[in-house]
């Protein structure tokens, strides 16, 4: 498996770095989804590197979730973003 994973937070928000941290830190809502985030972001790659294996049912599942996660933690960085500003 490469050192880098595809779509961490990270690099899909990546000029908001320090709000990232911030959020991880200070709101427990929003650490959960992340750590749930990364879990499973990083599950889907060994699945899709071929280091891990899964039915395609599994993998398809991983991924609608992953992708639900990805809806609520972008809402919560747009809404905090917004306070910001």
């Amino acid at each position: 498996m490469s050192a880098h994973t595809p779509n961490e937070l990270t690099e899909i928000f990546k000029r908001d770095r320090d709000l990232l941290t911030r959020l991880k830190r200070d709101n427990a809502h929003y650490a959960k989804l992340a750590d749930e985030y990364h879990a499973i972001n990083r599950q889907v790659h060994r699945i899709e590197a071929q280091t891990e294996a899964a039915s395609d049912e599994r993998t398809e599942e991983l991924k609608r979730t992953r992708l639900a996660l990805l809806d609520e933690i972008t809402a919560i960085v747009t809404r905090e973003r917004a306070a910001a500003a």
